[in-house]
C-alpha cells in the first residue's frame, strides 16, 4: 500500500495595481492613529492554505490555477500567486 501523500499549497491573492483598495487605506489610517509612523501605501489581500491529496505536482498546480480562476480570485481585479510546499 502506497503511503498517504499530500501537497501543501499557499495561494496569495492581491489587488492588481491601479485598483482602489479602501480596506488597505482604512488599515493605513488606523495604523497611523495607533501611533505607527512612517506606514504608507497599505494593500490588503487574501491567503489560502490548501492541502491536496496525491504527489503529482503538475496536476496540483493545474488544479490550483483552475480553483483560482473559477472561485478564489476575481481575475478582473486581482492577481494570484501559487506556492507549492
Amino acid at each position: 500500500m502506497e503511503p498517504y501523500r499530500v501537497i501543501n499549497a499557499r495561494i496569495t491573492v492581491t489587488l492588481k495595481s491601479g485598483v482602489l483598495d479602501p480596506q488597505g487605506k482604512a488599515i493605513e489610517g488606523a495604523l497611523g492613529a495607533l501611533g505607527f509612523s512612517g506606514v504608507g501605501h497599505v494593500r490588503q489581500g487574501k491567503v489560502f492554505d490548501i492541502e491536496l491529496e496525491g504527489s503529482d505536482r503538475a496536476k496540483a498546480e493545474a488544479d490550483l490555477k483552475a480553483m483560482c480562476d473559477k472561485l478564489l480570485a476575481n481575475t478582473v481585479i486581482e492577481n494570484y500567486a501559487i506556492a507549492l510546499t
